[in-house]
């Protein structure tokens, strides 16, 4: 059985509801951290049925980096203006932002990566394990390991998130679109550096 505080606690770091909270500590018998896992599974698939819905408000937010060297703007989407004028929406617009300023994302997403791209940096990697003498099939893991691993390295919403690397800025966006209730989808977004 949970008590008041373990809800107070979880609710505070999760933001979801009451109810919702102590269930999921129902279900995980007391235990925050499970109870915190099942609350961001339940949060994942309320997002996925909400990310099918359409989101034409929002903002753009900016960032501009303390030095004023580094500037970025990032569209980002809601689905109404009352959630477009909320702080917490606006704030994390600000925290994309600041995240795309900080590990420059190229693309928004893995498959988004090109191809060639891809082929030019499997020709490096071939060429620097090809020195190690290493078989083919342990080659070709490898490289798919580095592939995944370039791939989500270079896409914003597999990047991890430079304000809380237990998670990733697609994991971020899902938990505020649990939170919020709206469907929010980065639109786009732009980088400038001098």
């Amino acid at each position: 059985m949970s008590s008041m505080e373990q809800v107070k606690a979880l609710r505070e770091k999760s933001g979801a509801g009451i109810v919702d909270v102590k269930k999921a500590l129902d279900e995980a018998g007391g235990d925050e951290v499970k109870a915190m896992e099942i609350l961001r599974k339940r949060g994942q698939d309320k997002a996925k049925k909400r990310s099918e819905r359409e989101a034409h408000e929002g903002i753009v937010a900016v960032y501009v980096h303390s030095n004023n060297h580094i500037g970025v703007l990032v569209k980002l989407f809601c689905e109404t203006d009352f959630v477009a004028r909320n702080e917490e929406f606006r704030e994390l617009g600000r925290d994309i932002a600041m995240h795309i300023a900080a590990s420059q994302p190229l693309y928004m997403k893995p498959e988004e990566v090109p191809e060639e791209l891809v082929e030019k940096e499997k020709e490096i990697w071939h060429a620097q394990l090809a020195k190690e003498n290493k078989s083919k099939e342990i080659m070709e893991r490898i490289i798919a390991g580095k592939e995944e691993k370039f791939r989500n390295e270079n896409s914003l919403l597999t990047q991890v998130f430079v304000k809380d690397p237990s998670k990733t800025v697609g994991e971020l966006l899902t938990e505020k679109i649990h939170k919020i209730g709206e469907n929010i989808q980065v639109g786009g977004f732009v980088r400038y550096e001098m």
